[in-house]
């Protein structure tokens, strides 16, 4: 039974890795797929019972700060009235770096909410993502219209037109739920537009801009040290350190032997080198982001039933890869891939031009305190951004960047009131959001997004309470 748990559990892995995002039809290279795993959607919720949601969409100013600019685009949402009735709340739950889908509207907390409001359910989607793409191609000229401000204008447009369609929602309270990037939406949209909302619920939300994120690769490490213990926690270290030495040192060829890398992998050139470890350290990533219980104990099981360290991490990464013939790790690939996706949407490149031009957000090797090796600096993102979007975005600019977005929504102080943060206590995410200090929520044992399921049995105490706190406050807020 244990062997058939560990080859499902190995099996979600693949498929993780390898549907991150609906890709088109390419070959990705192993940076792309690994960074999207860990950007696309939250969780689905299981639908139990069939409900009406409606695709719809408003049309929306393509730059929301120009007057002159009559230019347009058409911005997707999808609706479930089942339970509206005259003067009904609104329910939103905002689209964030992902296409929006239908069982976030159909069940989960946010659902059963909604239901005991008689509220009317909302699903916007963000510009740039899913089929609400405002310009013909995502060259970085037209990527000027991507920027979390445009994007919060739109959510405030489609509030005030949504009532105004609705005569019976004039006078409705509004309520907005979000995770991970969209979760950050709903602490800055009610930082700028306070007297369009009642309440929020921000589940996951970074609200701290910060280029070197090291900090993210530290909470992984304690995932697996906290869920896996300290002979994992050691194998995973002193595996990825011996792969390191062995390009060190005039292994390489049997290092690209054992990680199967295609013969054009060039171990000579640190820019190859650096995407081939950060993305090994995104495998790792992917797995503590998203675990579920029992999850990271299987995967320390299977890393630790091989003989040695660097044979153990090199047939754990090949499995969360996709076991394809050989792996493309090539940072030129990278590069190629996103300049191929100027005239081929593809989600990966309108979100790292986000973290170029808005966040940074990179999670790097730069800390002592993970297992994960030293080699994917911050310099192999910040470079990424250059070859990609134009040598504008220089490391102080990046910098820049990420500074103008603290100063414009707060950074740890963004001064709100009625919004209800919530982060799992393992979430690789949460440094870069408020804590227990700060009045957050912080869930044991859980990780990113993990708090969109309807109350259950199997809930721990500690996220059952939250999500009963959480019910509370919305009454509160609707009162």
């Amino acid at each position: 039974m244990a062997a058939f748990r560990l080859a499902v559990v190995l099996l979600a892995l693949f498929v993780a890795v390898s549907q991150g995002l609906d890709l088109p039809n390419k070959d990705v290279p192993l940076l792309v797929k690994t960074l999207q795993n860990l950007h696309r959607g939250p969780p689905k919720q299981t639908v139990l019972k069939r409900a009406n949601v409606q695709e719809k969409w408003i049309t929306q100013k393509l730059d929301n700060f120009d007057d002159d600019n009559k230019e347009t685009y058409e911005m997707r949402y999808l609706v479930n009235d089942e339970f509206q009735e005259e003067g009904s709340p609104i329910f939103i739950y905002l689209g964030g770096e992902w296409e929006i889908e239908a069982s976030m509207v159909s069940a989960g907390h946010w659902y059963d909410l909604a239901e005991q409001h008689k509220g009317v359910l909302v699903y916007t989607e963000h510009r740039y993502y899913g089929e609400s793409v405002p310009t013909s191609t995502m060259s970085t000229a037209n990527l000027k219209y991507l920027h979390v401000k445009q994007a919060l204008a739109d959510v405030a447009e489609f509030i005030k037109s949504f009532k105004a369609e609705h005569p019976q929602l004039a006078n409705s309270k509004v309520v907005l739920a979000g995770g991970s990037y969209s979760a950050t939406m709903v602490v800055w949209f009610k930082r700028l537009y306070p007297e369009l909302v009642d309440g929020g619920w921000a589940s996951s939300a970074p609200i701290l801009a910060k280029v070197a994120f090291t900090e993210y690769k530290e909470v992984v490490g304690q995932a697996f040290l906290q869920l896996g213990g300290q002979k994992c926690y050691d194998r995973i270290q002193n595996g990825i350190a011996e792969l390191e030495s062995m390009f060190d040192n005039k292994r390489g060829a049997e290092a690209r032997a054992m990680l199967r890398l295609c013969n054009s992998f060039d171990d000579k050139n640190d820019l190859d080198i650096w995407s081939l470890f950060g993305s090994i350290s995104n495998v790792f990533a992917g797995t503590a982001q998203y675990q579920r219980p029992g999850d990271i104990e299987y995967y320390c099981d299977y890393l630790l039933s091989f003989r040695d360290d660097a044979t153990a991490i090199a047939n754990f990464v090949y499995w969360g890869w996709g076991m394809p013939s050989c792996i493309d790790a090539r940072y030129s690939s990278t590069v190629d891939y996103y300049l191929w996706a100027v005239n081929n949407f593809d989600a990966g490149r309108p979100w790292y031009y986000q973290t170029c031009n808005e966040y940074g957000w990179y999670q790097t090797s730069g800390s002592a305190k993970q297992p994960f090796g030293s080699k994917f600096p911050t310099a192999m993102y910040t470079t990424l951004c250059a070859d990609v979007f134009g040598s504008q975005f220089s490391n102080e600019q990046i910098n820049s960047n990420a500074a103008q977005t603290n100063l414009d929504f707060g950074g740890m102080s963004p001064e709100v009131e009625n919004v209800y943060m919530t982060h799992g206590a393992l979430d690789p995410w949460n440094p870069m959001g408020h804590g227990v200090a700060e009045g957050a929520t912080l869930i044991a044992n859980a990780s990113h997004c993990a708090d969109f399921s309807s109350i259950s049995a199997s809930d721990s105490a500690e996220m059952r309470a939250s999500k009963e706190r959480l019910a509370e406050l919305v009454s509160e807020w609707l009162a």
